[in-house]
């Protein structure tokens, strides 16, 4: 039997998407969001500890505030894939905008010497546009939400229910069915369920700026400790995104 594959996955990073949304403060400095400076840092320990590399979605922009950070992920040999420029909704962009943000993402990218093969779409849907302009621009796959047809270009989805946003934020109220947040061992045990029942790929997605306390981030370590349990019993593959397309 073929193992079940794994991709551990990152959304976000810094404050591109408190800008495009209008919620971070004029007169707030650029290039020190939390989730860089302190999230970031301590996440990849989790990582470096349980012998993981993962696929990071970056927005564009972080190539101008923190490129110094892209450069390293990619050193330690992580994955450096796309989310747009500035977290806009992907779906609602007209094409023109949509062309405009996606190429002056892969090429802030490719000034740093990345060579980005992966998008997933903001909001996790796409245009009808969007997979031959991925292919145009040398994209080998995208990870948008279960279900969101992807015409001829190569899929590697995620679930809403297994993500840290759709337990934490207030936004997923209505799709969670409660107001209140779940706490971080209903993510872990959500996690553990679908490694243990997973037969095909499966994306693990995390958020750098919602590890932001020591409960959420030991659900984190715990779920790259039994990835890696599982991995050395032989029960699955993990690997970045881009190393499971040809």
């Amino acid at each position: 039997m073929t193992p079940a594959t794994v991709s551990v996955t990152f959304d976000n990073l810094g404050e591109a998407s408190d800008l495009e949304r209008g919620w971070w403060p004029e007169d707030e400095p650029l290039g020190q969001h939390y989730s860089v400076t302190r999230a970031l840092p301590r996440v990849l320990e989790a990582l470096d500890e349980a012998g993981l590399r993962a696929t990071f979605f970056v927005e564009g922009l972080n190539t101008e505030l923190y490129p110094g950070t892209l450069r390293e992920l990619d050193a330690a040999g992580h994955e450096v894939a796309c989310h747009g420029w500035r977290h806009e909704r992907w779906s609602a962009l007209d094409p023109a905008t949509e062309r405009e943000r996606l190429q002056r993402s892969v090429e802030g990218m490719r000034a740093l010497g990345l060579r980005p093969v992966g998008f997933r779409p903001p909001g996790g849907e796409l245009t009808a546009a969007t997979p031959a302009l991925l292919r145009e621009l040398g994209f080998t796959y995208c990870s948008p939400a279960d279900g969101v047809p992807t015409g001829d270009m190569p899929a590697l989805p995620f679930r809403w229910p297994l993500l840290d946003a759709y337990h934490y934020l207030p936004h997923f109220a209505g799709m969670r069915g409660t107001e209140e947040p779940l706490p971080p061992e209903r993510l872990r045990d959500s996690v553990f369920e679908a490694l243990d029942r997973t037969e095909g790929f499966l994306a693990l997605l995390f958020h750098p700026f919602l590890a932001d306390t020591d409960e959420r981030l030991a659900v984190i370590r715990d779920v790259l400790a039994r990835v890696r349990a599982l991995l050395d019993e032989g029960a699955l593959r993990c690997a970045p995104c881009r190393e499971l397309v040809n």
